[in-house]
């Protein structure tokens, strides 16, 4: 298969017509190989408009959800990211293309450190790693200026609004099936405005207070 060729049909035909239009989010989606980042035998379907799940049940987004949410944040080069929900690590290296650096947590280390050692391959050094639930397990002086979370939430987390910083942009997708709603969150000093991005319908991010997931996997998550 030619994923080059692949890659630029993903970006032209299944990004593009998705409003996204911004050149620096379309450029990263050109550059990063989303082939290495799913499982040997989804390989044939890494470029295809579907989300593909993940050895720890989870799913990678669709890639042109993943460049709406980021296209969402208007990342800087000099600004630092939080991402939440690491998942396969394709959004990780997206956000790392585009921003100064990122935090990225997961609550699934074993999911976290395949990720790690795919994004070390690609060079990519302006990335730390958090095995915590980066929902509720923050320092509490932990400041970014921009906000992704990798899977859908019941509501808006607002326990992280505080972690932004002044004129900070949170990108989630919140609510339920059988419509959800990708917001943008941007801080006003004390204030925050809302914006919906677009409809859509994604997996749910790991809870660290969901015990389902212990009771499917027989470990804890921290």
């Amino acid at each position: 298969m030619n994923f080059e060729q692949a890659r630029f049909n993903m970006v032209e035909q299944q990004i593009r017509p998705w409003d996204v239009l911004d050149f620096d989010v379309l450029d990263a989606l050109q550059e990063i190989p989303r082939e290495i980042f799913v499982q040997p035998d989804q390989q044939g379907y890494a470029y295809a408009d579907l989300a593909l799940p993940l050895p720890n049940g989870s799913k990678m987004l669709e890639p042109k959800i993943v460049g709406r949410m980021v296209q969402g944040l208007a990342l800087k080069k000099h600004e630092r990211v939080l991402e939440v929900g690491t998942g396969s690590g394709y959004a990780t290296a997206i956000l790392a293309k585009l921003a100064y650096d990122v935090t990225t947590c997961d609550l699934d280390e074993q999911q976290l450190g395949a990720a790690q050692a795919i994004l070390k391959g690609l060079q990519l050094d302006n990335i730390q790693y958090k095995a915590i639930d980066g929902l509720n397990a923050l320092p509490s002086d932990a400041r970014f200026d921009a906000i992704y979370i990798g899977g859908s939430l019941k509501t808006i987390p607002e326990q992280l609004l505080a972690h932004l910083n002044e004129g900070g942009r949170m990108v989630v997708v919140v609510g339920s099936e059988p419509v959800q709603r990708c917001l943008q969150i941007t801080r006003h000093g004390s204030e925050f405005s809302e914006k919906t991005l677009f409809d859509t319908l994604i997996t749910p991010l790991q809870d660290g207070n969901d015990t389902s997931w212990y009771k499917a996997t027989g470990k804890f998550r921290f």
